[in-house]
């Protein structure tokens, strides 16, 4: 999942003589979108410099790239002059050459968040045309509650980790832009019910590999295990009770071993079942702190009309169905099937909330709604796109929430919604993937003229 800067090209091909493996004595410049910062060559190359800080001077040696790429990518395996926001990373498998799961190691967390922000603020520039305050934004990120630690501690969040197996059987993650795997015994960020699985101490062979989810609404545990080609399942055993499920290697989908083929989580008052691996948000409060940022920003009234896009397993539909009254009505859409189902399953007890199958912009068209009250979207990480974004703007909401995993896309969508006569009433920022380049935003949109 890692992210490419869209302040960098698309990748370009190698036409020219590799310099991987060189190495440049640089000054290292601001951050950039995807968890590297700035730097040039002597020739006035661009690199994308991982594991570095802005204003040190590095040894970068050359990961990808050639005497013909407009730039080149690379790791500080030397610090000459190191920032003040640099510690020593507490990961012994963070680094470079090591696993490619973190990208803020080596940065306190407070300098984590502040590169965050700025990355954030140069996207809203760039692709929106946006200052901090035209977005209401104060410019900073949010801890999620609870990640505020001692120091040399580091917040264990991550209720889902998908292990790469090796050649040997051996669990790990994929290193940077590879699918090389780095053999673990432990993960940091791993959350305390997916470390207490034990993953990490069997042998796998035969698995191509094993994801393992911990839910924090219920004391639910779950690994899918993906077999490599003609492989049979081991017998698993591990040190907690687990469901067990598997993907099909001739249709990708995932069936039910043993055990429950979902895991029940917790948010906003309200149960959710998530099956066969489904989207759930992976940081303990973020849904929770997702769904607040959401509430307050729509502040629903009785009676409204409200859709809910992307709706996933119904986590908004679900907040907002409980606040619009009997005579208030929700629409969610979803493109997966098994998450409708689940959707379905968990809002049942909400007469006035529906939810449909298929994707937005196919289905929202269809639905003959031409006005609505309320929208939220939380799009996958491309953004809503232009058309879609042209439609909803149509609809005349009073207040859209959109809730967005990428600050580019964000940043493009919110251009698209100017264009369609709405402006950015309050936006929000919150660190729910510490360790890594990744951040979650919220903003509020209404018309840029009220009507009266």
């Amino acid at each position: 999942m890692q992210n490419e800067s869209t302040s960098s090209p698309a990748e370009d091909s190698q036409t020219g003589d590799s310099l991987n493996g060189e190495e440049y004595e640089v000054e290292v410049g601001p951050v950039a979108h995807g968890g590297h910062c700035i730097a040039r060559t002597s020739e006035g190359q661009v690199l994308f410099v991982r594991h570095t800080l802005p204003g040190e001077k590095v040894i970068a040696r050359i990961t990808d790239g050639d005497k013909d790429s407009r730039f080149l990518r690379a790791d500080a395996v030397t610090i000459i002059e190191p920032s003040k926001d640099r510690v020593e990373a507490p990961c012994p498998y963070a680094g470079p050459g090591k696993c490619g799961g973190c990208d803020w190691q080596h940065a306190k967390p407070g300098a984590q968040r502040r590169l965050k922000g700025e990355v954030i603020a140069e996207q809203l520039q760039r692709l929106a045309g946006l200052t901090p305050e035209e977005a209401g934004w104060d410019g900073t990120v949010m801890p999620a509650e609870g990640d505020k630690l001692p120091k040399g501690e580091v917040p264990a969040w991550r209720t889902r980790v998908q292990y790469a197996i090796d050649e040997d059987g051996r669990a790990g993650l994929r290193k940077h832009r590879s699918h090389d795997v780095e053999p673990i015994e432990h993960c940091m960020i791993a959350a305390p019910g997916v470390s207490e699985l034990g993953i990490e101490k069997r042998d796998w062979t035969g698995m191509a590999s094993v994801e393992a989810i911990t839910a924090t609404g219920s004391n639910d545990r779950q690994v899918i295990l993906t077999p490599k080609p003609g492989a049979r399942l081991p017998l698993v055993e591990l040190d907690k009770p687990v469901s067990v499920l598997r993907v099909d290697e001739r249709d990708g989908g995932i069936h039910r071993v043993h055990g429950r083929g979902f895991v029940r989580e917790r948010a906003d008052d309200r149960t959710y079942r998530v099956g066969s691996g489904g989207f759930w948000q992976v940081h303990p409060q973020a849904a929770n702190t997702l769904v607040r940022a959401v509430m307050q920003g729509l502040l629903p009234r009785k009676n409204d009309m409200a859709l809910d896009l992307y709706c996933g397993v119904g986590l908004f539909a679900g907040a907002i169905g409980q606040r619009i009254g009997e005579k208030g009505a929700v629409l969610g859409i979803e493109s997966g099937k098994r998450a409708v189902e689940d959707a379905r399953h968990n809002l049942q007890d909400l007469d006035r909330v529906r939810i449909e199958h298929g994707k937005v912009d196919q289905i929202l068209p269809r639905t003959g709604i031409t006005e609505c009250d309320l929208i939220v979207l939380d799009p996958p990480r491309a953004g809503a796109g232009k058309q879609t974004v042209k439609h909803l703007a149509g609809l005349g909401a009073r207040r859209i929430a959109y809730v967005a995993c990428d600050p580019a896309a964000l940043a493009r969508d919110l251009a698209y919604f100017r264009e369609g006569g709405y402006k950015v009433r309050t936006l929000r920022a919150f660190d729910l993937f510490p360790m890594t380049s990744h951040v979650e935003c919220v903003a509020i949109l209404e018309p840029t003229q009220k009507s009266l």
